[in-house]
């Protein structure tokens, strides 16, 4: 790993390079997120209630991201398809969106994902009473679309040095305790059906997948998720290596626990893929999950990496 000043010298030298070296694309100065904007769109999120799958909140997100991405020159696509509800029974509709934003230069595009899909129960609130009510998903759902969000409003008339993929996963969160299969329908689905014709996803191998999932937790701490060190090593140690340069505290390099996630079905059709996420998180699934229980400058931190990832590949 490198320290922040070594970093931000082999960055310099990246750039003086491909200003003298022609056919060179010099890469685009990296947009400053801002985690008060991220906030906001979380807290947005909320404001519409319920995002489960068939619901109004969930349709009136999907059309309100649709519209953001409704940009010249980008691609806005939408995908759904009907499948057995395994927590409440009955069928459902899932419907992922992806976005790609082209880059200025060539490349491996980078893909970067988040669920935007709530819990319909809150099955694992201390209060009995509050079990069966809906998820309000502050930090599990709304909080990795936030960071996508407002990366989607940097990227309009800044476009970073290669293509960008933004995958918002339906259907992650209607699955049965116990069960980790019936979770992740949509990202599944997605992965499958990659490079099939048809398909949501641009045909190209990426760079890397990066999974954001439960990032606004208002104390963050994201190790390194288990799966993604075991499947996809260089590229968590590359991500984590990043934020370490960037001086983000709220990242370590370490083991953390193992989470069966929406990257688990990009490890399995073999694109390195890393979760980022803190799974030490109390409201987990309870009632609780609300927007006093995130924060600004942790979403400030996530969006800074994923910034500079998308700006300095």
């Amino acid at each position: 790993m490198c320290s922040r000043r070594n970093f931000l010298f082999r960055l310099v030298g990246i750039l003086l390079t491909a200003a003298v070296v022609p056919g060179v694309v010099s890469a685009a100065p990296a947009p400053v997120f801002s985690g008060e904007r991220a906030m906001a769109l979380l807290e947005y999120q909320c404001g519409l209630g319920p995002r489960i799958p068939g619901t109004s909140g969930h349709r009136a997100l999907q059309d309100t991201l649709m519209a953001t991405a409704d940009r010249p020159g980008w691609e806005v696509r939408r995908g759904c398809f009907t499948t057995a509800d395994p927590l409440l029974g009955g069928d459902m509709e899932v419907c992922n969106l992806v976005v790609v934003i082209p880059g200025a230069g060539g490349g491996p595009a980078l893909w970067l994902g988040a669920h935007y899909d709530t819990r319909p129960l809150c099955d694992m609130d201390p209060d009995p009473a509050k079990q069966g009510l809906p998820l309000p998903g502050a930090n599990d759902g709304a909080s990795g679309v936030a960071i996508l969000w407002h990366l989607m409003e940097l990227a309009d008339g800044n476009p970073p040095p290669r293509d960008l993929v933004l995958m918002f996963f339906d259907g992650e969160d209607s699955g049965r305790p116990g069960d980790p299969e019936s979770f992740g329908l949509g990202s599944a689905h997605l992965a499958q059906n990659w490079g099939t014709f048809g398909s949501l996803l641009p045909p190209d191998r990426p760079r890397g997948m990066i999974l954001l999932d439960m990032v606004g937790d208002a104390h963050l701490s994201i190790p390194m998720e288990a799966y993604s060190l075991a499947h996809a090593e260089d590229w968590t140690r590359e991500v984590f290596a990043r934020a370490e340069a960037l001086g983000l505290p709220a990242f370590t390099a370490r083991r953390g626990p193992a989470v069966y996630d929406d990257h688990i079905p990009f490890l399995r059709r073999g694109i390195p893929a890393v979760d980022l996420i803190d799974f030490d998180y109390p409201a987990w699934h309870t009632s609780g999950d609300v927007p006093v229980a995130c924060s600004a400058a942790s979403l400030a931190q996530v969006g800074a990496l994923v910034t500079d990832l998308a700006y300095h590949p």
